[in-house]
């Protein structure tokens, strides 16, 4: 985007009382999808919304998102409701159009080790500080997590929030394993704030709200949720996805919580 008319998010090191939430649908579908999602998070004083508009799936044939037109609505809805947007970058020569139309960029788990594509994007990143959400990979150390978040800032942009996503164990009850000690890792071992996406290793939305009031109670500074308003229709992972009323439901849970701890959710 040519200007951020929006606050940025507090440089690395920088402590805050704040739990910020990132919230939306896990893929861009149609501007009413997307926009009815925005205004639930608008209408609860929250500040991001995210959405996928390329996707990175694992089977070739599934919905692979739409791409620049996922952008267009993302950035209508954000200057409609006031939020910031969040999407994934999977290929370098997407950083440039992404930045065009978002606030952040997001880093998957399958590009965790992509150094070009972290480079590229540290070196597009450098001037504008725009932020940039780096998830885990399925089986990465938090050493290798670490590292690799260098290829990034060792450019000039420190505006990174890691992201704990889930592992890849041998357990099936769950989608993946929630390393719920990564938050307290990464605060001993590092300056970076770290983001817990609750959806991914849950895998199923009864189970997102336990993970995301730990997430609060561990000290973790920001949380990703997915949401959409019909998630029986979702073109993907609808299982994981909360209802809009679920959402507000559980948001007035997680400030309770936060409170006790001396921390509101934004």
């Amino acid at each position: 985007m040519s200007e951020n008319k929006y606050p940025a998010l507090p440089d690395l090191g920088t402590k805050t009382d704040e739990i910020e939430i990132f919230a939306g649908p896990c893929s861009v579908e149609s501007e009413e999808q997307f926009f009815q999602v925005a205004e639930t998070v608008a209408d609860l004083g929250l500040r991001w919304v995210r959405g996928g508009a390329f996707k990175p799936r694992t089977n070739p044939h599934s919905f692979q998102g739409l791409g620049e037109e996922a952008l267009q609505i993302m950035q209508a809805g954000g200057e409609k409701y006031g939020l910031k947007t969040l999407t994934e970058v999977m290929d370098s020569e997407h950083i440039s159009l992404v930045q065009r139309y978002c606030d952040g960029i997001q880093v998957g788990a399958r590009n965790f080790q992509n150094f070009s594509l972290l480079k590229n994007i540290g070196i597009a990143t450098a001037k504008t500080g725009t932020m940039v959400l780096y998830k885990r990979g399925f089986a990465g150390t938090i050493g290798e997590w670490l590292a690799a978040t260098e290829y990034i800032t060792n450019h000039g942009n420190n505006n990174v929030v890691l992201c704990e996503r889930g592992l890849r164990t041998f357990e099936t009850a769950t989608r993946f394993t929630m390393d719920i000690s990564a938050v307290p890792v990464i605060h001993k071992q590092s300056l970076f704030p770290i983001c817990l996406d609750v959806s991914h290793p849950a895998g199923q939305r009864d189970l997102v709200p336990s993970l995301a009031k730990a997430a609060v109670a561990v000290g973790a500074d920001s949380i990703m949720i997915e949401v959409h308003p019909d998630p029986a229709k979702a073109l993907s992972d609808g299982a994981q996805q909360l209802t809009p009323d679920q959402f507000r439901a559980l948001v007035g849970e997680l400030r309770e919580i936060a409170a006790v701890f001396g921390k509101k959710i934004v």
